[in-house]
């Protein structure tokens, strides 16, 4: 196993050195690597299909201009700051608000993306979709700040250090919007409790 991770990293650096060099061909393999995350963290950063498609677009091009900036690391923490920077200045142009005004809530530790039912009678599938586009309307009502954090660390499963990173931010202030995002999609899903397993019901 160590060495396909090996081979693999071998082959990213392969191609970011001949993308550095003009090479096309090469930045495209890495564009084809990276734009599912790069359109997923877009999408739940703006809320908008066609704005995260035109947001992941500009951000590959800013990308290839600016590949001789890139001095090593993580080039996936590298492009992923791109994108986060590109949305960003998408919402401040668009002056987009959160489609739901939430009060500020204690931190609590659970979040809604951790229940499981092992169940999956096909009530119990039916449930299970409807919980899932609760979630993603809770997720959606939250501040940009707040959305970015969660979907990197509990959906893409960055780190905070590297979320710190991405985000040019304190690693406390990560911490601190993550522990805000799970305590408001918590308390989101608390208003429809039907839609929750039995063990998380009030």
């Amino acid at each position: 196993m160590n060495n396909s991770v090996t081979s693999h990293t071998t082959a990213e650096e392969t191609d970011i050195a001949q993308a550095m060099r003009g090479d096309l061909n090469a930045f495209n393999r890495l564009v084809l690597a990276y734009q599912n995350l790069a359109y997923s963290v877009a999408y739940r950063t703006l809320q908008d299909d066609e704005a995260a498609a035109d947001a992941v677009q500009e951000s590959f091009i800013k990308a290839y201009r600016a590949l001789g900036s890139f001095q090593g690391g993580s080039f996936k923490s590298w492009l992923i700051r791109i994108v986060v920077n590109t949305c960003y200045d998408a919402l401040r142009s668009q002056q987009r608000k959160p489609t739901e005004s939430l009060d500020s809530l204690p931190v609590d530790s659970e979040y809604a993306g951790q229940l499981i039912d092992p169940a999956e009678n096909p009530e119990t599938y039916a449930e299970r979709m409807e919980l899932s586009e609760l979630i993603e309307r809770a997720i959606g009502a939250l501040p940009a700040e707040q959305r970015l954090v969660l979907t990197l660390y509990d959906v893409h499963g960055y780190s905070y250090e590297e979320i710190a990173e991405i985000g040019d931010i304190p690693m406390g202030t990560v911490k601190s919007r993550i522990n805000r995002a799970r305590a408001r999609v918590r308390d989101i899903l608390l208003r429809h409790p039907e839609l929750l397993p039995a063990s998380f019901r009030p």
